[in-house]
């Protein structure tokens, strides 16, 4: 992949995200080896670890979804903008960039809301008793990810375009 000229916040980003999966994804290969371990092993389970490892999983699927906004990994346009002529390639590319970020920012939205009634009822997580909420933040922090990573995309394909005229 070419190396891309970006601001310095976007390179910061792009090391904490990757930093972040990395370690969700190892900490999920761990639990999930010492579960197996202590089942199959030791004959006794853990009655954390299946719950632990799952939300490793979901906060690494909505932080990795940022980092596959930042690389265009998402399902898009792109094959219906790449059939239009020339002077409507930069509208379309701007209107799917810019329904992709309210969209991100519509799901973090509502998110919130959900998260806002995880807090006032009290839910806990059954296994480990940790407030429900802090399972349910990677949603909206996946989302505002997401919404600044279509940004993103949306600028260097924009000037891709701007170059290739």
């Amino acid at each position: 992949m070419p190396e891309r000229k970006q601001l310095k916040v976007f390179d910061y980003m792009d090391k904490i995200e990757a930093s972040l999966v990395t370690a969700l994804l190892g900490g999920m290969t761990v639990v999930v080896f010492l579960q197996v371990f202590f089942r199959f092993v030791i004959k006794g389970s853990l009655p954390w670890s299946e719950e632990l490892a799952r939300y490793f999983m979901v906060w690494a699927v909505f932080i990795g979804a940022s980092i596959g906004a930042r690389e265009g990994a998402h399902i898009g346009v792109e094959a219906v903008v790449n059939f239009l002529p020339a002077s409507l390639k930069k509208g379309a590319t701007l209107i799917a960039g810019l329904l992709s970020v309210v969209f991100s920012i519509l799901i973090m939205f509502l998110s919130f809301k959900v998260i806002a009634v995880l807090i006032k009822t009290g839910q806990k997580s059954p296994a480990m008793e940790i407030p429900m909420y802090w399972a349910y933040l990677a949603i909206p922090t996946g989302c505002i990810l997401m919404g600044v990573r279509f940004f993103q995309a949306t600028l260097e394909k924009l000037k891709a375009q701007k170059g290739e005229n």
